[in-house]
């Protein structure tokens, strides 16, 4: 069967939590979230620093799951948005 295909400014929320597992943060950036990517980032650097002291064993894995799933939802709410036209360049807050 051939499904027609997203417009491109769609986003894909299995990919973007793919990216996140594989680079803490890179989904977030994927969705055009540059800030909260850059965040992600170093935020989890932070914790993996902090498993000198133990605690990081408690946040590495926390932040590693909520940053995909953050990724995911934010996708589909990205999406959800662009379908009620509410796009980047709609005019609408959103």
């Amino acid at each position: 069967m051939n499904y027609p295909q997203p417009p491109p400014m769609y986003k894909n929320p299995g990919l973007a939590a793919v990216l996140s597992f594989f680079y803490m943060g890179l989904g977030q950036i994927y969705n055009g979230q540059i800030a909260k990517g850059i965040f992600f980032i170093l935020a989890y650097t932070l914790s993996w620093i902090l498993m000198i002291v133990l605690i990081g064993f408690l946040t590495t894995p926390v932040l590693f799951i909520y940053g995909m799933y953050d990724a995911y939802k934010s996708a589909e709410k990205i999406n959800l948005d662009l379908a009620r036209g509410f796009g980047p360049h709609s005019g609408h807050d959103g």
